[in-house]
């Protein structure tokens, strides 16, 4: 067993039995975030691009430098990184305002793997525009296969709407081969990457993907902010959907005139210590190294599944993931039930159906457990999950839950 040196750079891990395997829903923090957000509130506390004082103007350079950070991660412009609340608004962004080019000769392709964050917004541009929502039909293991993306492409497609990661199965979208073959005959590509920012490298250019977006807090940094990552001209062809201070170069009473992106999708005052905090959570990523933590999570990940899946009385969705996801049920239990177990013996686990309800629907299930692993897990919490489950199991038999 190889020793864990990130721990000790969590305090929610320090000095509490807490077996952490919850990290796809939400990342802890390491201290280096907390403090980078404390410092804005303690020492600065103002507001951005406004004032000329000295409190001001530091708060404007890291919010700033932040995004020259978070460009340099994803190997994008600066101009073609918007900060959001989240990945959820950022894609709502992309689909109500450049989805609203859309007519009713057009489609939209999704998928069943898709959180509701990256179908549910193209759900209702169908709605509004006519336009046709076109699902990619996933293989016999629940995956998009390049394929299968190329017996509904068309044409007609306009958008191409998909998941990098699922967050559920855990399975890794081929967007090489994907993303080249919707430029072809004209679409756009819209990609979640909030599972995939905190374990895969990611390289906008490599992928010359249109959108992609993410969020902070699945990536060891604060809640309240996301990235929005558009192709230049892609923005400057978009309105904005919020209208307020800053986002503007010039109003008239008649008329005004937007700043360039990406200030014009800025509007308001922003979350800017969670800007702050993001930037510390990705030079710790960095720092760690991508794929340092991808390779580890999923040794991890696998080392707690080949010990799992032995246990009879557990059922595995997902045994060929990708990412570091384990999707199980205990058979003839409730997942909600389940998890009440993990959390009395302080395993966190999430259950339910993981804002993924169509592919929860594809398996032919209500709902079930996820354990996720990142770079701060151990294979001790790998042990302490097994043998968790083989005492669920045990327990839930012993009352007259037969799996």
């Amino acid at each position: 067993m190889e020793k864990n040196r990130y721990r000790l750079d969590f305090p929610q891990l320090q000095d509490k039995p807490l077996v952490y395997l919850d990290s796809a829903a939400s990342a802890l923090k390491p201290q280096v975030v907390i403090d980078a957000i404390n410092h804005y509130y303690q020492d600065l506390s103002v507001n951005i691009h406004r004032g000329i004082y000295d409190e001001a103007y530091e708060a404007t350079r890291l919010y700033e430098e932040t995004r020259e950070i978070v460009a340099k991660f994803i190997n994008a412009s600066p101009e073609e990184v918007i900060f959001t609340r989240g990945a959820t608004s950022a894609l709502n962004l992309v689909a109500l305002s450049y989805g609203m080019n859309l007519t009713s000769e057009d489609e939209i392709i999704t998928s069943e793997l898709e959180h509701h964050s990256s179908v549910l917004p193209w759900q209702a541009i169908a709605n509004k525009t006519k336009a046709k929502l076109v699902y990619v039909p996933l293989d016999s293991e629940g995956r998009i296969t390049t394929e299968s993306f190329k017996s509904v492409l068309s044409k007609k497609t306009k958008i191409v709407a998909l998941t990098y990661v699922s967050n559920v199965m855990g399975y890794r979208t081929p967007l090489d081969e994907i993303i080249p073959l919707a430029h072809e005959i004209g679409a756009k590509v819209v990609v979640d990457a909030a599972q995939a920012a905190p374990h895969l490298k990611i390289d906008v250019r490599r992928l010359d993907v249109d959108f992609l977006a993410f969020s902070g807090h699945k990536m060891l940094g604060p809640t309240g902010v996301g990235v929005l990552y558009g192709k230049q001209e892609l923005l400057n062809s978009m309105e904005p959907l919020e209208l307020g201070g800053e986002m503007n170069e010039e109003v008239n009473k008649q008329h005004s005139v937007w700043k360039d992106s990406p200030y014009k999708f800025e509007a308001g005052t922003m979350p800017i210590a969670s800007v702050i905090g993001l930037a510390k959570a990705v030079e710790y990523l960095t720092s760690a190294g991508i794929d340092t933590i991808e390779d580890y999570t999923k040794r991890i990940r696998n080392y707690a599944y080949q010990q799992l899946k032995k246990i009879e009385g557990i059922e595995i969705y997902n045994p060929t993931s990708d990412s570091s996801i384990i999707a199980f049920n205990i058979k003839n239990v409730h997942p909600h039930d389940a998890a009440s177990y993990f959390a009395e013996k302080k395993v966190a686990l999430r259950a339910g159906h993981h804002c993924a309800q169509l592919i929860i629907k594809w398996l032919g299930i209500e709902a079930c457990l996820r354990a996720s692993f990142y770079l701060y897990n151990t294979y001790e919490d790998a042990d302490q999950l097994v043998q968790t489950a083989k005492a669920a199991v045990k327990f839930f038999r012993s009352v007259g839950f037969e799996g």
